[in-house]
């Protein structure tokens, strides 16, 4: 499944590279940028995840999505990272939206999301996500 928007090419399970990812990730979260030898993407993704969307603009890697899942009727999207030159110009809605047909036609019925806050007009306002109750449990604190 493939969709195109303002000449992005938003790609289900769409190939891509461990340097792009690594590269888009570090950028995205302000991390140090990794390697396949300490973290395989495509490895992970292949082997754990329901799919993922790609994101290209003239064949460049320009965004990514990871939509998880529980084996049944649940996916969880995770990892929604944009090229920071390309931001507020929409790739972020197309990704989601792209994660959300890709989940519904592997027949789940839902699509969750976990989000800081201020990130809530992305997620409720421009992408539809409804705001719910959670939790969330830090297992790295002591007890």
């Amino acid at each position: 499944m493939s969709t195109s928007d303002s000449a992005v090419d938003y790609l289900w399970r769409g190939a891509f590279t461990n340097d792009e990812i690594h590269a888009l990730h570090a950028e995205a979260f302000e991390t140090r940028l990794f390697d396949e030898h300490e973290w395989d993407w495509v490895d992970q993704c292949d082997t754990y995840s329901l799919g993922w969307v790609v994101a290209r603009r003239d064949q460049r890697f320009v965004g990514f999505v990871n939509v998880l899942w529980d084996g049944l009727v649940h996916a969880f999207i995770e990892d929604v990272m944009v090229d920071a030159a390309l931001r507020h110009r929409g790739i972020g809605v197309g990704l989601v939206r792209a994660a959300r047909d890709g989940a519904r036609a592997a027949g789940c019925e839902f699509l969750h999301v976990g989000f800081d806050a201020d990130l809530r007009a992305f997620y409720i306002d421009a992408c539809g996500f409804e705001p719910v109750l959670g939790g969330l449990m830090d297992l790295t604190s002591a007890d």
